[in-house]
């Protein structure tokens, strides 16, 4: 799914490959933060590139194993996207991601975090998160695209270009896309060929002196699809898509399987943080539905 090479030049290529769209499952998310995080750690590196094999770049999280796996899977898939995205952000040295076709939903939180971008001709970036009731990416979005076109992106699903982007000076240049990958490595040797000392402290520096918390920001705005999931947009709209694309989905009790998530052990993976106002919201829902079942033996 994931596989990593660095080269005699120090640069680190970190390549996803999981057809048919790059939509990464729960264990995709971890292994690409790993592999990203050895990459920075590895002393050899100057620099790494992200990228991808098949139709485009990323499609963002499994949604056919969030909506089988229930409130268990799309925890993981959180926690999964927030260690992905900080690993890309926090790498010790230069992230170039190489986008090509579709960069969607958690593909933008990948790009957003890299310090470079690299787009192919046919490269679309967007978030069509709303459409599947959720939230997450606005934060990185916003470091892409002028804070009017998130919005108008974010409330209607719509894309825009990778000459867009190159025109909004986030996409540092737009090329063919046979040419992608030698036009990310040919500017991965430029950084490579710099002292490695300083380019790991310029790293760090531009992280310290960045006006956005990456991290913060993108915890809150998981708070809110877990408040959408918890009050049951998201499951209904999740499997309208899925219905749309696959036929009639698997259903599953989720209101069961949200109960076995938080009252397993968290485990001891690096990555994992728990979202914000995930228990409060956990415990305002269980309440909300025991006032439900009130009301209904009243009227009865």
């Amino acid at each position: 799914m994931i596989s990593t090479h660095i080269d005699e030049a120090g640069i680190a290529e970190v390549v996803m490959d999981h057809p048919p769209v790059n939509a990464l499952p729960v264990a995709g998310w971890y292994e690409l933060a790993d592999a990203v995080t050895a990459a920075g750690r590895d002393g050899n590196a100057r620099v790494a590139v992200l990228r991808a094999e098949g139709r485009g770049f990323n499609a963002g999280v499994d949604i056919k194993e969030i909506n089988a796996g229930g409130f268990e899977a799309l925890i993981g898939a959180n926690r999964g996207c927030f260690a992905a995205f900080a690993a890309v952000y926090e790498c010790a040295v230069p992230v170039i991601a190489a986008v090509h076709g579709f960069c969607l939903g958690g593909g933008i939180g990948l790009a957003g975090s890299a310090d470079i971008i690299v787009a192919s001709e046919d490269a679309t970036f967007g978030l069509p998160e709303v459409d599947r009731g959720a939230l997450g990416a606005a934060t990185h979005l916003s470091r892409l695209v002028p804070q009017h076109r998130a919005r108008a992106m974010m409330y209607t699903s719509a894309t825009a270009t990778a000459a867009e982007l190159h025109a909004f000076g986030s996409v540092h240049s737009v090329v063919p896309r046979d040419r992608l990958r030698a036009a990310a490595l040919a500017l991965a040797a430029e950084v490579a060929a710099k002292d490695p000392a300083v380019i790991r402290m310029a790293k760090e520096a531009f992280n310290g002196i960045d006006p956005q918390d990456v991290r913060r920001s993108y915890r809150y705005e998981q708070g809110f699809t877990f408040e959408l999931n918890l009050s049951g947009v998201s499951g209904r709209l999740r499997e309208s898509s899925l219905r749309e694309s696959f036929g009639r989905p698997e259903r599953r009790d989720l209101t069961g399987a949200r109960r076995r998530a938080y009252a397993a052990p968290r485990g001891d993976h690096p990555h994992h943080h728990e979202p914000p106002g995930v228990r409060e919201r956990t415990e305002l829902g269980d309440d909300l539905r025991a006032r439900r079942r009130v009301l209904c033996r009243r009227r009865r």
